[in-house]
């Protein structure tokens, strides 16, 4: 089984090779502009208190951080939507592990601001043994500093380009978007890993959370 790391540099090396080089370029260009965003500046760091949140699931239950962290770590996943390759290549390798997390002590959910009915398609071929929570309007996202509206430039690359239309896609019917991010939160609701990137193409390995967890259940130093 190749990690996660591995499959999205495979995925960037595929898409690479099929958009055309103006697409690319200009993708690029949004990309490294959100890099410099200096509202990321805001998103939680380890040792900091988590936002708590209670959201509702893909079933329409409500889900809230208060009660799973009463029953151990809990690890926040924001994605995009399962309209994102490589939010899915996420999804399928956190569903790989997350045994393993539970084994842990731990729970996991994924947090998006795509609507259930949007995704419920997409969900009844790749079933996912965790909770998948609606963040309307990137709420929950820019709580942990997360969300941003998407550019006019990268509107029209995402209408023109890729046939994605955010406003029919998420909860709230906005272009209101979140970039990915993982969380590892101790019981205690403090931060204990923080990891997000401007660039969707990139997410950490769940090899990395499964190690902080494990530090958090022994009570190791590293």
């Amino acid at each position: 089984m190749s990690t996660l790391t591995a499959r999205l540099a495979a995925l960037r090396e595929s898409h690479a090779a099929k958009l055309k080089p103006e697409i690319s370029e200009l993708l690029d260009q949004q990309l490294a502009l959100l890099h410099q965003d200096p509202g990321f500046d805001g998103v939680p760091k380890v040792g900091e208190r988590a936002p708590s949140f209670a959201l509702e699931d893909q079933h329409g239950t409500t889900v809230s951080s208060t009660v799973l962290l009463a029953r151990g770590p809990l690890v926040v996943s924001f994605y995009r939507g399962t309209w994102c390759p490589y939010c899915n290549e996420e999804i399928a390798a956190l569903s790989e592990v997350y045994d393993a997390i539970r084994a842990e002590g731990a729970s996991l959910v994924a947090v998006s601001p795509q609507s259930a009915a949007s995704a419920e398609s997409y969900r009844k071929v790749h079933p996912v043994p965790f909770p998948i929570l609606v963040d309307t309007d990137a709420r929950i996202a820019e709580q942990f500093g997360l969300a941003y509206t998407y550019s006019a430039a990268l509107k029209t690359l995402y209408l023109n380009a890729f046939k994605n239309d955010l406003a029919e896609i998420n909860a709230g019917a906005t272009w209101r978007m979140t970039v990915p991010g993982r969380f590892v939160i101790d019981s205690d609701g403090i931060i204990a890993d923080a990891q997000f990137d401007p660039d969707y193409r990139f997410r950490p390995d769940p090899a990395d959370t499964l190690r902080v967890l494990r530090r958090l259940r022994t009570g190791s130093a590293a």
